[in-house]
C-alpha cells in the first residue's frame, strides 16, 4: 500500500463509520513515522489495520470490513482495502497511547488517523510473529529508525509468551545473554 492508498483508506474507513479519527494498529502505521522510507513489508501489504476508539463491541469494525474490507466491491476497484479491527486484535505495550503518531494530510480530507510509534508497532508485529510481521520488524531495525533499547524494555513489560519475547529479542540483534533482559 502506497501513502495515496494509505490516505485514502483513512478517508474511506472515517466516512463508513462517521468518524474524523481512526487508530492505524497494522504495519502500515509505518506511514505516520518514515513516510519515505516505507519498507517494502508495508508496501506489499494491500490492507490497513484500523480501530476506531471506544469500538468495545467490534461494531464499527465490523462495518469497516462489510463495507470496505477484504473481497468488497472497494477492495475489488481499488486493489487495496481496509480491516476494521479492535485494539484487542494487537497485544501493545504499556503506554502505546502516549506514543501514539499523528497523522493528517490534505488527502485526509480533515481525518485524523493516531497511529502506532515504529517501537509499538515492533512490539505488536513480532509478538504476533507472522513471516509477514517479522519481516517488517527485521526492515524497521534495518532501517535504523528504532529505539531497540526501548522495544526490549516494552518487551520485559508486555504479557506475553517467553518463546515469542525471545524471538522479538532477537530481531532486535540481542543473543540470550547481551542487552536488557526481558525477565
Amino acid at each position: 500500500m502506497n501513502r495515496d492508498q494509505f490516505d485514502h483508506a483513512i478517508r474511506a474507513a472515517a466516512a463508513v463509520v462517521g468518524e474524523s479519527e481512526v487508530l492505524v494498529i497494522g504495519s502500515q502505521a509505518v506511514h505516520a513515522s518514515i513516510p519515505d522510507s516505507t519498507p517494502d513489508a508495508a508496501r506489499r501489504s494491500v490492507e490497513a489495520d484500523i480501530a476506531i476508539r471506544g469500538d468495545v463491541d467490534g461494531t464499527k469494525a465490523d462495518l469497516i470490513d462489510g463495507s470496505i474490507g477484504e473481497a468488497s466491491m472497494f477492495h475489488q476497484t481499488f486493489g487495496f482495502y481496509a480491516q476494521g479491527v479492535t485494539l484487542e486484535t494487537a497485544i501493545l505495550p504499556k503506554g502505546w497511547e502516549k506514543r501514539l503518531v499523528r497523522y493528517e494530510t490534505p488527502e485526509t480530507n480533515g481525518v485524523v488517523a493516531w497511529c502506532l510509534s515504529l517501537e509499538d508497532l515492533f512490539v505488536s508485529k513480532a509478538l504476533a510473529g507472522r513471516p509477514k510481521d517479522l519481516e517488517l520488524c527485521r526492515s524497521i531495525v534495518q532501517l535504523g529508525v528504532v529505539d531497540t533499547a526501548a522495544i526490549a524494555q516494552m518487551l520485559s513489560d508486555v504479557k506475553a509468551v517467553d518463546s515469542k519475547k525471545e524471538v522479538a529479542r532477537a530481531l532486535l540483534g540481542y543473543s540470550d545473554h547481551s542487552g536488557p533482559s526481558l525477565k
